[in-house]
């Protein structure tokens, strides 16, 4: 856990069924050179002359899906007439990253490998090699030597951010501060803090960081005022700017996190716990997700997924499971100064089924997209079909439904009331300047789809709230509910209070998209066509008291 103060002046693995672990203690250095493994050589497609109309190919990144904003940011329908931007704040995921550790990459590879000694692989099969140790090597030494990112040179740069995902928050800043001109003079003229927190964990401190420093980069007058409010008390104190309660909610341990029972704190510490024993011992979601994994379009996914890379002698040997995989032994790299570095799998990433190895590579492709740069282009689209994506798409949405998602319909909203004490802040931020306080002018937090997830579902936010019966799987036809849309990667629900005269309206953007609260809270709207709230009657219709 670390926090970095700015003085500028400025998922689970799917493991479809069981298997036996061949432990490999062999060191393997990467194959053809030790300091960059050689990757196909792309020819770049000639211009086409000819007016054509572009096809657009659904990619199924789902919740690892790059940030994009809205291409008419620039016209969000302007505030009623009258009304001036007083306040503003923030719930952030981070940035795209790499993988999370050394699995789903070596699975693969191990795979490839047994391939390739057996002669089975085919000419797309040949190229898979290659691109897999390219991402291999770059999560390595993912984030070395970048000002802002975390890296630690015996664990290597696993599940850090990439340059994508810097430039993600580096531009969510920028936006910011054009849309709120005006507050940021105000904020500046009035010296009015920026606090700016975070779950304490790396990739959420460091998309803190860069948010920040891009404020402080394009608003010098902004410099001095981002703060860093103290964590909340408890067993383990944390350094200012870490709130675990808010923003890592899903994982509180006593033992870093408790508190006493008269603590105001202490419900979200017990709807934690709630949560943590639902997603280890709840028999209804053990069932529903084994249900989902044995889903015979899996499989079937799977196997013309493999079929392009492996010959149909392979294939069959690891569908009557003659072949199984794990992510098992070690790889070593050198960086570009010749430093080797050796990582070991701990042998637990399963390819065992077509549909675990079908899955294991969607995993590479779906992360692909954000380590464009590191890996010089090596994007995975011609070993993942978009028909073959779609289906481990849905899986993946359908396990994060019952995860961390609106879940079971008699669940009592397991999944999210635990997110009550982020919600009621939210309220709180906007109260104390309602109420006069006006010392802060935003607050900024960095979190984790496990966190943006359920405050959506809290909310209300329009296709976030459709739960299923224990009866009835979620799948794409029956429930709108897409990670895609809630949850890609640095996902962001911002309010800007607007103040007219003694009255105040809200405006909630989710990424950065005009949202209207849920519905029951129609009536607060200033107009009917509108997606600004009266927001003493918002903060009612959420069960509020008046002040």
């Amino acid at each position: 856990m670390k926090l970095r103060f700015l003085t500028l002046a400025v998922v689970g693995v799917l493991s479809l069924a069981a298997c036996n672990d061949d432990d490999n203690d062999t060191k393997i250095v990467a194959v053809n050179s030790p300091t960059q493994p050689t990757t196909p050589s792309v020819t770049p497609t000639q211009p086409n002359t000819q007016p054509t109309t572009p096809t657009v190919i659904e990619t199924y990144y789902q919740t690892k899906t790059p940030y994009q904003a809205p291409k008419d940011i620039a016209n969000l329908p302007a505030a009623p007439t009258g009304y001036v931007p007083v306040y503003t704040q923030l719930l952030a995921r981070h940035g795209s990253r790499g993988l999370s550790s050394i699995k789903y990459d070596l699975v693969v590879y191990r795979m490839w490998q047994q391939a390739k000694a057996d002669g089975a692989l085919t000419e797309l099969g040949e190229k898979l090699g290659d691109d897999v140790l390219a991402i291999m090597q770059a999560n390595f030494f993912l984030g070395q030597n970048v000002d802002g990112v975390s890296f630690d040179a015996k664990k290597g740069g696993y599940g850090n951010e990439t340059q994508v995902g810097i430039n993600e928050h580096t531009e969510l800043a920028k936006r910011l501060l054009s849309r709120l001109p005006t507050l940021w003079q105000d904020a500046a003229a009035h010296n009015r803090r920026i606090s700016v927190m975070s779950s304490g964990q790396d990739r959420a401190v460091d998309s803190a960081y860069f948010f920040a420093k891009s404020l402080q980069t394009h608003a010098p007058m902004l410099a001095n005022l981002v703060y860093y409010p103290p964590a909340p008390m408890t067993k383990t104190q944390q350094p200012d700017g870490v709130n675990r309660y808010q923003l890592y909610f899903h994982k509180l341990e006593d033992k870093l996190d408790g508190v006493e029972a008269t603590s105001p704190l202490y419900p979200t510490f017990v709807e934690s716990q709630n949560y943590q024993t639902y997603k280890k011992k709840d028999a209804d979601l053990a069932n529903t997700q084994a249900q989902l994994a044995a889903d015979s379009r899996l499989n079937a996914a799977g196997r013309v997924v493999l079929e392009q890379l492996f010959s149909k002698t392979f294939v069959d040997k690891i569908a009557d499971g003659t072949y199984q995989f794990a992510n098992d032994g070690s790889m070593t790299f050198a960086d570009a100064n010749g430093k080797e570095l050796t990582l070991s799998g701990d042998g637990k990433t399963k390819i065992d089924s077509l549909a675990s190895g079908g899955q294991m590579l969607y995993e590479l492709y779906s992360i692909a997209p954000a380590m464009m740069k590191e890996t010089n282009g090596v994007d995975f689209l011609a070993y993942m079909p978009p028909a073959q994506a779609k289906i481990f798409a849905e899986y993946n949405d359908a396990s994060d439904f019952y995860d961390k998602g609106p879940g079971f319909t008699d669940k009592n909203q397991i999944t999210s009331k635990m997110a009550q004490y982020l919600q009621d802040d939210f309220f709180a931020s906007l109260d104390n300047v309602v109420k006069g306080d006006t010392r802060e002018a935003a607050r900024l937090r960095f979190a984790h789809a496990e966190i943006v997830i359920p405050f959506a579902t809290l909310l209300g936010v329009n296709g976030t709230t459709v739960t299923q019966p224990t009866s009835t799987l979620y799948n794409y036809s029956n429930n709108p509910w897409r990670g895609v849309n809630i949850s890609p990667m640095a996902a962001n629900v911002q309010w800007d209070l607007y103040k007219n005269g003694t009255a105040y309206a809200v405006r909630m953007l989710y990424n950065e998209k005009p949202t209207a609260f849920k519905p029951a809270c129609d009536y607060a709207k200033l107009t009917t066509d509108s997606n600004f709230y009266d927001y003493t009657k918002l903060r009612q219709c959420y069960g509020y008291q008046s002040f």
